[in-house]
């Protein structure tokens, strides 16, 4: 399985949302966005019914099971627009629409990919403290043989009337940015081909993504 401690350039952060209706056979925990450990234990048990059922499931099964979850957690619209940087000003609202939506299919993409098998792995919650505005949920995901990745989810209340948390960053190992790392290498892409070569970019990866998942 390729979950998260395998390479980190291609983690990107995820959400929860029940799936029990989207994939045959998965049965999801019930599902709340008013809290943020709430979010994150969501996702964490959303992931698990995804890799347990990995294989029936096949890459296109997970990555439709994994749409809604991205959806609804991740704030992709805050989140490409972090990625994008001071770009993002000078494109109309359908351009930022259109980045957004590539950049949420290349989440799920990645994800479909990674949680691509179940070897008795877990997930354990070890609380939250606030950051700023923010707020970081620590996690660890306990691997088979019991070695644990740290995985620090910071979420963000959602600035509208709901006032719902999402996901909007993940710190691999604790300390690495995810988000960092996007806007690194998508600003600049931005920065070299504009709004046509970012879009380009993103619908390539979540092509190769797909190719790569069918051959393995």
């Amino acid at each position: 399985m390729r979950a998260w401690y395998a390479a980190t350039r291609d983690v990107v952060v995820a959400g929860m949302v029940a799936i029990a209706g989207v994939a045959p056979g998965i049965a999801a925990p019930a599902v709340s966005s008013a809290d943020p450990s709430m979010v994150v234990n969501s996702l964490n048990g959303n992931l698990l019914a995804i890799m347990q059922n990995a294989q029936k499931l096949g890459y296109k099964g997970r990555y439709a099971a994994l749409e809604p979850v991205v959806r609804q957690v991740f704030d992709v619209s805050y989140m490409t627009r972090i990625a994008v940087g001071s770009g993002w000003s000078t494109l109309s609202t359908e351009q930022q629409a259109q980045l957004t939506d590539a950049f949420r299919k290349f989440i799920t993409a990645t994800y479909a990919r990674r949680f691509d098998g179940y070897s008795g792995e877990k997930f354990v919650t070890d609380g939250a403290r606030p950051q700023g505005d923010s707020t970081l949920v620590a996690t660890r995901l306990i691997k088979s043989d019991g070695e644990p990745v740290v995985l620090n989810y910071l979420t963000r209340q959602d600035q509208s009337q709901d006032g719902h948390w999402q996901v909007v960053d993940v710190y691999l190992t604790g300390t690495i940015s995810e988000m960092a790392t996007r806007r690194s290498e998508f600003a600049s892409v931005f920065r070299r081909s504009g709004y046509d070569g970012l879009l380009e970019i993103l619908q390539q990866k979540v092509a190769q993504i797909e190719s790569d998942s069918h051959l393995s």
